[in-house]
């Protein structure tokens, strides 16, 4: 009876030093995590559903309001430290428009769609299709063509972009020296967009 009482304490004993020993491993992890700064307006949960936009690459499929297109390729563009990415999408009827990602701090997704006739910026407002945009940020950044932008590999855009009253975006953008171009923007929600990442 005595033998049985030691082989109990003792394995009793032997389960609370490993209990205390996972408590206070699980006490070190929480304190490594706590240390962390967390982004209170973060988008984690929306990212696991509806896909990460910032990890978005060529052959991805993207649904916004319910049109899908293929991620044809990507531009990774830098201006003084501050990155961005544009991705050229592609429709089944051959329509092409480009997506605008950036965190500034918030997440901005932005469809821009080319259109013409417009001119060159410069001017403290532009019209057109009957609105009037005011000038807003410009400025020059490198890049980095990823698959299929019928882009060089590198090099250098200018930018100019325009905003009107109700939020709708006119931008201007010269690559590499090259003539203006003219598109049409609007942000969009982050509901408006569902990404179907391809795998790796």
């Amino acid at each position: 009876m005595l033998v049985v009482l030691v082989l109990l304490l003792v394995v009793v004993g032997v389960v609370a030093v490993v209990l205390g020993m996972r408590a206070r491993r699980a006490a070190r992890q929480g304190e490594s995590r706590a240390g962390v700064p967390q982004d209170p307006f973060g988008t984690g949960d929306q990212d696991s559903l509806r896909g990460d936009p910032r990890a978005l690459k060529a052959g991805d499929i993207v649904e916004i309001r319910s049109t899908t297109y293929t991620v044809r390729g990507s531009l990774r563009l830098d201006e003084g430290g501050w990155g961005w990415s544009e991705h050229l999408l592609d429709d089944a009827k051959g329509t092409q428009l480009w997506l605008a990602v950036e965190e500034d701090p918030d997440l901005v997704l932005t469809l821009w769609k080319p259109v013409t006739g417009v001119g060159a910026p410069g001017e403290a407002t532009v019209e057109h299709d009957g609105r009037t945009y005011r000038s807003g940020e410009s400025g020059s950044a490198t890049f980095r063509s990823e698959a299929t932008t019928g882009l060089d590999a590198e090099g250098t855009v200018r930018y100019h972009d325009y905003e009107a009253s109700d939020g709708a975006l006119l931008g201007f953008e010269s690559y590499g020296g090259a003539a203006w171009e003219a598109s049409a923007g609007e942000e969009l929600g982050r509901y408006d967009v569902l990404i179907y990442p391809t795998a790796d």
